[in-house]
């Protein structure tokens, strides 16, 4: 019996504390989760998507529940103005202004504030007023706001997605099968932030119309950063300009200028034109074709060798081993690059290159596009010829997705490994000792090339405006990452000395990237190691500045 009375007096005092729990619960519900709808009020919500995660797990983009606050004004019982400033003290976003304006609107129905927190949601559903309302819509939300803007995107007021990997992923993202399991991207968070720091110093500093930058894995593809200058934050993306959502890393084409030299040196290598590093070539004087003059910004007036060709970027020297190549085995190399084609990638903002018809293609344009003029690509495309040039000379497509370790990665060969070892040395010997000094990161042995183009316009190249590119790999001894950085229409600035080349603008800044992520990417600086380039230049070349 005394067990029986303790018993049960137990159970009493279980009842008499969990009645009030649901009380509360079954209170919490109606005010919020079950609280009425205007009438005429949308019905629609946003659906839950997967989650979008970097490669070491970092959340890019989620779904969150969320709160809608509306309004029926015609039915307020309260007074608006002092509503109005009791709800803006609970929303920080909005003021008692704008509140005040929703409240008195004419219409039938408005929205107060969309993307509440349920906290807030409570606060305002406390003030005890009819006619406003509670709406429970699951929201899109970017933690970490304008990081990798151009390569997530957003979704719209229904959930899906308008650009990026959000409108490229939409039917895996909204497939209720996979709403639990995150896509894994190859994006890393770190790497991302670095090079967006990096790059957006650059274009504030130099008032640029734009930049691109882009880390990408030479051995399989993957795309480790991508940004765009200027950015959005992808939560408010109609708070932004057209310009701010464009993707120039992706969607953009430009001539990137001498950077292709490094193409046209590794097709010459190929191909048997260039037998010799101490080949020479006449650059003695300007070069003129069909009525066309080839000159040298920093002429040496004199017969050159394949390296120095390279490190003092000689567009005289470039375009005679490019007519010695020929339009056919020029086109053929750039065919496997794919610069004839959209990069296979998986945003759909991705525009096709630009280049002369075949009827078009003679001796100039063969000259001229061995130097980086005529033909415009894309970011991308760049960052995908350099991976194939260090790498040993295989083609992979570049990839937002994170693969397995040890996944086969498919590819193609576009240069002989002899052909990437060289070409490895000269990128070094450019950044030693030629236009891309600035580049330098000690111990991380950079190579890379600079690009100086003037900018083109409606087919029209525009005197004083210039894209500014510089195309590096590390550690040259052992590639394993490209960093290609590119701003257009940089103006110069008390940083580059009233510079706008790109060994001034944007080369010093492809080095920080470089020291910035080395670490984070498992790459150590060693001082001790490096590429020999001691074959290359038996004699010292003169050094000079871009």
């Amino acid at each position: 019996m005394l067990r029986a009375r303790q018993r049960l007096a137990v159970y009493l005092l279980m009842f008499v504390l969990v009645l009030p729990v649901l009380m509360l619960r079954l209170g919490d519900l109606s005010m919020l989760q079950s609280a009425p709808i205007a009438a005429g009020a949308p019905m629609t919500s946003a659906p839950p998507r997967a989650d979008l995660i970097d490669r070491n797990g970092v959340e890019l983009a989620r779904t969150f529940d969320a709160y809608a606050i509306s309004v029926e004004p015609r039915k307020l019982a309260s007074d608006p103005r002092l509503l109005s400033q009791r709800i803006a003290a609970i929303l920080p976003d909005k003021t008692a202004d704008e509140i005040y304006a929703e409240l008195t609107h004419r219409g039938y129905f408005r929205y107060i504030a969309r993307r509440v927190l349920p906290s807030e949601a409570k606060r305002i559903n406390d003030l005890g007023e009819p006619a406003i309302f509670l709406r429970r819509e699951a929201e899109r939300l970017y933690p970490n706001l304008n990081l990798a803007s151009h390569v997530l995107g957003y979704t719209d007021s229904v959930g899906k997605g308008e650009v990026g990997l959000e409108k490229a992923f939409n039917t895996r993202l909204s497939d209720p099968a996979q709403r639990g399991t995150p896509q894994v991207l190859a994006l890393d968070a770190r790497v991302q932030q670095a090079l967006e720091s990096e790059l957006r110093g650059v274009y504030l500093d130099q008032r640029a119309d734009g930049a691109a930058g882009i880390v990408m894995d030479v051995n399989t593809g993957e795309v480790l950063a991508m940004t765009s200058q200027p950015d959005f934050n992808p939560n408010a993306p109609g708070h932004t300009s057209d310009q701010s959502r464009y993707n120039q890393a992706t969607f953009a084409t430009f001539e990137l200028g001498s950077t292709f030299k490094s193409f046209t040196i590794a097709s010459g290598l190929d191909a048997g034109v260039i037998d010799s590093m101490q080949k020479k070539y006449d650059a003695t004087h300007p070069l003129v074709v069909d009525r066309h003059t080839i000159h040298d910004d920093h002429a040496l007036n004199r017969w050159l060798t394949v390296p120095e060709i390279f490190i003092h970027s000689s567009n005289i020297g470039t375009a005679r081993i490019a007519a010695e190549i020929g339009r056919d085995r020029q086109r053929a190399m750039l065919d496997k690059l794919g610069f004839f084609k959209q990069v296979d990638f998986e945003l759909q903002e991705r525009s096709r290159p630009q280049f002369p018809a075949l009827s078009n293609w003679g001796e100039l344009a063969t000259m001229t596009i061995g130097y980086g003029h005529g033909i415009s690509i894309t970011p991308l495309h760049l960052a995908a010829g350099y991976a194939a040039l260090v790498n040993g000379g295989m083609y992979h497509n570049p990839t937002l997705l994170k693969l397995a370790p040890g996944a086969v990665v498919p590819g193609h060969r576009v240069y002989q490994q002899s052909t990437s070892d060289t070409m490895r040395a000269l990128l070094r010997l450019v950044v030693t000792s030629g236009t891309g000094r600035k580049a330098d990161a000690p111990g991380y042995r950079v190579g890379g090339k600079t690009g100086t183009a003037e900018k083109v316009i409606n087919g029209r190249y525009i005197h004083g405006e210039n894209v500014s590119t510089f195309a590096s790999a590390f550690p040259m001894d052992a590639p394993r990452y490209v960093v290609i950085m590119m701003i257009d229409n940089p103006k110069g600035s008390k940083t580059s000395y009233g510079f706008k080349t790109a060994g001034m603008t944007i080369a010093p800044a492809a080095g920080r990237v470089i020291e910035r992520i080395g670490p984070l990417l498992g790459v150590k600086p060693d001082a001790a190691r490096d590429v020999d380039v001691s074959q290359l230049l038996p004699h010292t070349a003169d050094k000079i500045e871009e």
